[in-house]
């Protein structure tokens, strides 16, 4: 995501695009059969099933990915009539019944979600993502891509649009959640004394990396190595750290539990 998100400041959403995160994502999946990364396939594939003969959905000919895949990013641009939300549905549900990849399609048509709605400025960040949702309801996800295939469009939109406002109310709460989370234990940093400044730059700092070691704070609070081991032996007697086990290459391991428990 990190990769089509930086590339979306300066590249089109395109082809190209969606390309090279095709090839960033299956490089680092270990379970990807796929030989081609970041290609089009030029073979027929299928969705579920052992063969073309008892597959749940057998995308179009090889033949057929390229034009598919150019009239789909002539849709980025056109119909512009049409709400962001509502297109974003219909980019996502032809991606998938186009299939232009080996492996990895839906990963990839996931992250393609995102990637237009940052496109259109409708997310400023990838805080919309849709995938724990649709793996949530799998089952009615496949069968209503069917039915958008046959041309029942309306229970697809509506369906994608009830997980937008589902996971929309679940980051509120997040939110709320982290804010919550936050004045706490901003309260507790002003009874550390002269401490206090240092630990509110830490306590900022993990809000960006909620798993830290000694050194990491060294850099983040330009403190000393004994000073910032004195103020992560502080946090953890807060409550606002927790050690974990000792690792070999970092030594030991602190992580901000409560925050991290609030994505889980």
């Amino acid at each position: 995501m990190n990769k089509g998100l930086e590339r979306l400041n300066n590249f089109p959403l395109s082809l190209r695009l969606i390309k090279e995160v095709h090839a960033t994502l299956l490089s680092g999946a270990r379970s990807s059969t796929s030989p081609q990364p970041g290609e089009f396939r030029n073979s027929q594939n299928w969705v579920m099933g052992t063969n073309l003969n008892d597959a749940h959905f057998v995308p179009p000919p090889p033949q057929y990915v390229l034009p598919a895949m150019g009239e789909l990013e002539k849709f980025f641009y056109s119909h512009k009539n049409i709400p962001t939300l509502i297109k974003a549905a219909l980019i996502h549900s032809q991606f998938e019944t186009i299939h232009p990849f080996i492996d990895g399609n839906g990963r990839t048509g996931r992250l393609l979600i995102t990637f237009y709605l940052c496109h259109q400025n409708v997310l400023e960040r990838p805080v919309l993502y849709l995938s724990e949702y649709l793996k949530k309801h799998r089952n009615q996800y496949f069968s209503l891509l069917d039915d958008y295939r046959k041309g029942n469009v309306s229970e697809w939109l509506v369906f994608f649009l009830e997980g937008v406002i589902q996971i929309c109310e679940k980051a509120i709460e997040t939110s709320n959640k982290i804010i919550d989370l936050r004045e706490k234990n901003l309260q507790k940093m002003s009874n550390l004394g002269r401490a206090t400044k240092n630990a509110m730059v830490l306590l900022k700092h993990l809000y960006k990396l909620p798993i830290v070691n000694v050194k990491k704070v060294e850099v983040a609070t330009s403190l000393s190595r004994e000073a910032a081991n004195r103020l992560v032996k502080r946090f953890c007697k807060e409550g606002i750290l927790l050690q974990k086990d000792q690792n070999v290459k970092y030594g030991r391991l602190f992580v901000y539990k409560d925050y991290l428990s609030l994505f889980e």
